[in-house]
């Protein structure tokens, strides 16, 4: 089984410190404490068991220096040729972001940035208690991205969609990649209906595809069966051409062996035709964030 995997988190703390792993604990996305240490590319393909890893993009796991994150993942490359891309953090609302932006620039694998922008009303969810979206200096900023011909890695919570949709429509020459298919975190009637319809706001949006990723983080025991709602509610909202099948590893690794992930994605998608599970798997990563 080949795959491209679009959202990956490579990291070595006596490199690179993350701050939200040290100390590490409990959280709503298992326990931390059983995360690695250090965690490469050489350990990500030594774990993939019968999956082909064709490439990988790193998404920024959160570090104390944004730079020194990029800078390693490119040694990385360097040595092994794994990240092929990059997703790095910008906090896009800083008054320096401009120079912060052009020095991440200058990565050769840089393809992306994320900045996380998740906020709810659950402190237990909650990851920056700001709403930047609304922010007028966040949003004249996310406007140098297109200047590189970078995308955006949105990460928000489903009552975000219709702001993160007026922002998409506002940023046309910015491709936004909905991270965990738009982290469905209320899961009663009323927080999946939520959802659905922010998938939906989102997908009017030409310049937003949806990455099918994180699933594990809300659903610890899961099966196939309970994962093919949320895949095909998504495949349902953006199409096949506008979805990225991706592992989140090592953080779903808490709960799942990389190939019984890739595995149920593609017993869930088994109806799909050939060229949509290309697509699927490989082509929309390949495309969407160029390598």
């Amino acid at each position: 089984m080949k795959i491209v995997d679009p959202h990956v988190h490579l990291w070595d703390l006596e490199i690179v410190p993350l701050p939200w792993l040290m100390p590490a604990g409990e959280a709503y996305s298992g326990d931390n404490r059983k995360l690695p240490r250090r965690y490469t590319d050489r350990e990500l393909l030594a774990g993939a068991g019968d999956i082909e890893v064709l490439k990988i993009v790193n998404v920024e796991a959160n570090p104390s220096d944004a730079l020194a994150e990029t800078r390693w993942l490119q040694s990385l490359a360097a040595r092994d040729g794994y990240p092929q891309g990059i997703v790095a953090m910008l906090d896009l609302s800083r008054d320096d972001a401009a120079t912060q932006l052009a020095a991440l620039a200058e990565t050769p694998n840089l393809r992306g940035i994320r900045q996380i922008l998740n906020v709810h009303a659950d402190p237990r969810y909650d990851y920056v208690g700001r709403h930047y979206l609304n922010e007028p200096q966040w949003r004249a900023n996310l406007r140098l991205l297109a200047r590189y011909g970078l995308s955006f890695d949105l990460q928000i919570y489903p009552s975000q969609a219709t702001l993160a949709a007026d922002v998409a429509a506002g940023h046309p020459d910015t491709l936004f990649i909905l991270d965990h298919a738009g982290m469905c975190v209320d899961r009663d009637r009323a927080g999946q209906r939520e959802w659905r319809e922010g998938l939906r706001r989102l997908a009017a949006r030409e310049n937003v595809v949806a990455k099918i990723s994180g699933l594990a983080m809300f659903d610890h025991r899961w099966t196939s069966a309970s994962l093919r709602p949320y895949v095909l509610e998504t495949i349902e909202a953006f199409g096949a051409s506008r979805c990225l099948f991706a592992s989140n590893f090592p953080i779903d690794g808490l709960h799942s062996s990389y190939g019984a992930l890739w595995h149920a994605y593609a017993e869930i998608v088994a109806g799909a035709s050939a060229s949509e599970r290309a697509a699927l798997f490989v082509g929309n990563a390949e495309r969407c964030y160029r390598i």
